[in-house]
């Protein structure tokens, strides 16, 4: 049993957690940082303990801090919710070394995943679609430039252990390639201290789609979909909506099918998504994210469910047959999530929050609340749903212009600016969407 949780995060999806943790009659105990310590998760957890002063590094991402918080306070098990500690295979073997529940994939699992080498040749051995590209990193330049030319530009030189959109180049021809492999290199070093690249073609328009998974101890892999989340802006996702429309159902079928002999043959537990980029009737694996998304929301509404909560049953060993069957899908819906970011710190001195029917916001902030320049620049998740994708979009623009967020600068007016266009209305776009909107201004 688990009956107290050190949640080792901050912002939305700490209250996130809290919330489903309550329902399940679980203690919440949350870690602050000094920056933190008037938010509201502290606001709304069970207890909070602060782990540090406001640098990350010092703070969420201070492992030894974390732990022996959750020790002190009598926890049972760590939810590292999103980003920060949430994949690293390091502090999640800590956590079980101290005889804590590590809400998420094993050790083992994050160690392999982590790594987008390893993880690329565990799903070629598992027969999963991959990109052209090395077989392993490219240690040189003269090797980059010898893999460039058997697949061909423009490629992609990719950080190994990268994640949240940095450590990535695309390289258009040649002479691009030693001044951006020398780049990636040092921005791997200095963001994940490992400075491995590999090299692979890059997909030319393409949609990146992802399969949401949760599996539980006892060999049950669900699969509850897809999103589509390839409005992004430098390689950070911005828009995501399911269904993936754009996808035949035989393509689906086929991802799912390839997404859950990923997760058998490496034994996975917990939530987790295989991504995809998907071109020309063609799919390619990209990453597992190996924990819950920022995105899980549009999922839990289409499929009505609560993946938080079925991430912590998993982990703590329920079998999770019988509660997924009795899960209470709907037929027919929609839904569209915009992620809501701050551009500037400061103080939210008038915040509005849209309502309605079809309509949820998943967010930390209120009036009079302080956007640090610390952390994740996110402020909300303005999540919408209708019976088309048509009747979604329609009430995500009436929600936008519901929305008000005084005092800091925020990214609502592109929000609407995409939503409105009409490549965006037909659905005919690819990962390159925002760009292109930004260079027709």
């Amino acid at each position: 049993m688990i009956s107290s949780v050190f949640i080792a995060n901050r912002g939305e999806i700490a209250v996130r957690i809290i919330r489903t943790l309550r329902e399940l009659g679980i203690e919440s105990v949350v870690g602050y940082s000094t920056e933190d310590r008037n938010s509201l998760p502290v606001m709304l957890a069970d207890r909070s303990v602060c782990i540090g002063p406001p640098e990350s590094t010092r703070s969420y991402l201070n492992e030894d801090n974390i732990i022996s918080a959750a020790l002190i306070n009598h926890c049972e098990a760590i939810h590292p919710g999103v980003g920060f500690l949430a994949e690293s295979h390091s502090f999640a073997m800590k956590v079980v070394e101290n005889g804590l529940v590590f809400i998420g994939p094993k050790p083992r699992t994050l160690k392999e995943l982590g790594n987008k080498i390893m993880a690329r040749q565990i799903a070629m051995e598992l027969g999963v679609p991959l990109t052209p590209g090395s077989e392993g990193s490219v240690d040189s330049l003269d090797e980059a430039m010898v893999v460039a030319n058997e697949i061909g530009y423009p490629i992609l030189l990719k950080a190994a252990a990268g994640g949240g959109g940095k450590g990535i180049r695309v390289v258009r021809e040649e002479k691009e390639l030693p001044e951006l492999f020398s780049l990636v290199k040092k921005e791997a070093e200095s963001a994940f201290g490992e400075s491995a690249v590999f090299v692979e073609t890059f997909v030319k328009n393409p949609r990146h789609v992802e399969v949401q998974l949760v599996a539980d101890q006892h060999g049950n892999i669900f699969v509850f979909g897809e999103r589509d989340c390839t409005i992004q802006k430098n390689h950070q996702k911005v828009i995501e909506e399911s269904p993936a429309v754009v996808l035949p159902e035989e393509i689906k079928r086929k991802m799912e099918n390839d997404a859950v002999n990923l997760f058998k043959g490496i034994g996975y537990v917990g939530a987790g998504t295989v991504e995809f980029l998907y071109s020309n009737g063609n799919y390619y694996f990209m990453e597992v994210n190996a924990r819950i998304q920022v995105e899980h929301p549009v999922t839990e509404v289409v499929e009505g469910i609560d993946l938080v909560e079925l991430q912590i049953l998993a982990a703590r060993g329920d079998d999770l047959k019988e509660r997924i069957e009795k899960k209470n899908s709907r037929e027919n819906i929609h839904c569209i999530e915009c992620r809501i970011n701050a551009l500037t710190p400061g103080k939210i001195t008038h915040y509005v929050q849209p309502g309605g029917y079809g309509v949820r916001v998943d967010t930390h902030i209120f009036s009079g609340y302080e956007v640090p320049p610390y952390y994740d620049s996110m402020l909300a998740k303005l999540i919408v749903y209708g019976s088309s994708r048509e009747r979604a979009i329609t009430r995500m623009r009436r929600a936008l212009m519901d929305l008000r967020i005084e005092g800091v600068k925020t990214n609502i007016s592109l929000l609407m600016e995409i939503i409105s266009n009409n490549k965006f209305l037909k659905n005919e776009y690819s990962t390159d969407f925002i760009s292109y909107i930004e260079g027709g201004r």
